[in-house]
């Protein structure tokens, strides 16, 4: 790869330290044992969250991507998204243990995961910048398998650092859980140090940027004829309807899988990141695998080969009551989950025609969020209503089912 493809990677495994910190291994974990009432509790609270961001996000990316294709501003907003997530990541440091804590947790974690998948809109865009059309495929899987390398990084720094430790080589007081707080901390810090590659090496296009005011307008007008003409392309607006559900389902499988490991088996912190950190390892080398042969393949076949895994094993974990097996069927559920998110991205490069591209990656990532507060708000709903973690997680392979009844029917561009 170029030194602008490696630089843009890099940013893969900068910011992959907050979901997978935050949103699903440490945090999540963390507001459910220590902050929410009950586990239960918990992941209902924190799925009301996460659909709150979700709606929030819908509503604001598809704009919002116009707007950079109208001002060439994807660097610079892409910056501010950063600057944001860093911010609202660091407060999370201030969630104590108990519940005069729930609101500023929710609020931290929801305004940082707002900022990321807004960030991602401006991220996704320069993919056809560092690679050729035959070789995007590859890249894309192979900054997401880095992603996941960055993931693993993060993780085995806060279990050796901060979470194991006892007594904390930094003084950390576990009786007001600072040591797993830390990790907040922590992960801010990574996407600082990490992130700013791309932001020097992807410079926005040359050539006169017209005002703010006038970018604005000239975004949103885009952005409403994007949408009338969308039905010109068929084959991209099943594919952004497809991607709709499956991305939802897999958003909601990331939001509370740590959160029901830790409910239903009783998984500990120490042990929740050494899964993380396993999970990550199988997820990276899917990513990575996966975008070697994607290219070849077909992005097509490669998103449905992984979701008929991701609802067969999906499904035995709901099932399974053994920690050993629990394991055994998420580790090979791992490798299949970067496969799905790298190659819809590579899809959608090369579904969008190039003069448009972040417009549509903000419909891209519309297609993964407009819907993104409903996954979250049936978990939490079924359940709060059921009393039943397990209850709550089914609800998650009926959008897997959905996204791959209608991926199906999408006719994949030739590559050349």
């Amino acid at each position: 790869m170029t030194g602008k493809a490696w630089a843009w990677a890099l940013y893969d495994w900068a910011n992959s330290a907050f979901p997978t910190i935050i949103s699903t291994f440490v945090f999540a974990t963390y507001f459910t044992q220590a902050i929410a009432p009950d586990p239960a509790t918990g992941q209902a609270q924190w799925g009301w969250m996460q659909a709150a961001a979700g709606l929030a996000i819908a509503l604001l990316s598809p704009p919002l991507g116009a707007l950079a294709d109208a001002g060439g501003r994807r660097r610079r907003m892409l910056a501010l998204c950063t600057l944001a997530m860093v911010i609202a990541t660091a407060t999370l440091w201030f969630a104590r243990p108990g519940r005069d804590s729930t609101l500023l947790a929710l609020l931290g974690a929801g305004v940082a995961t707002i900022a990321f998948e807004l960030g991602t809109v401006f991220y996704n865009a320069m993919l056809p910048q560092v690679a050729r059309p035959a070789a995007i495929g590859r890249v894309s899987g192979l900054a997401w398998g880095l992603g996941y390398a960055g993931g693993i990084a993060c993780l085995g720094l806060a279990l050796g650092l901060l979470v194991q430790p006892n007594p904390s080589p930094l003084g950390l007081d576990r009786g007001t859980a600072e040591h797993v707080r830390a990790t907040a901390l922590l992960t801010a810090g990574w996407i600082a140090l990490f992130g700013w590659p791309v932001l020097v090496m992807l410079p926005d296009p040359p050539g006169p940027r017209p005002p703010l005011r006038e970018a604005v307008a000239r975004g949103l007008a885009e952005i409403g004829a994007l949408l009338r003409r969308l039905s010109r392309h068929p084959q991209l607006s099943r594919f952004l309807l497809a991607r709709l559900f499956y991305t939802d389902g897999l958003n909601t499988l990331f939001a509370f899988g740590a959160i029901y490991a830790a409910g239903v088996l009783g998984m500990g912190i120490e042990e929740i990141l050494r899964f993380g950190i396993a999970l990550n390892v199988t997820a990276g080398l899917g990513a990575a695998g996966f975008g070697l042969v994607e290219d070849r393949f077909g992005s097509k076949r490669t998103i449905m080969v992984a979701l008929a895994a991701l609802i067969l094993l999906g499904g035995g974990l709901i099932l399974v009551q053994d920690g050993r097996l629990f394991w055994g069927l998420a580790l090979l559920l791992g490798l299949f989950l970067g496969p799905a998110q790298a190659a819809s991205r590579t899809l959608m490069a090369r579904l969008a025609p190039p003069d448009e591209v972040t417009a549509h990656f903000g419909l891209f990532a519309l297609s993964g969020r407009i819907t993104g507060f409903v996954g979250p708000w049936v978990v939490a709903t079924v359940t709060a209503a059921t009393g039943s973690q397990r209850a709550g997680m089914a609800m998650v392979l009926g959008f897997l089912v959905a996204g791959a009844i209608l991926l199906a029917g999408v006719r994949e561009p030739a590559r050349g």
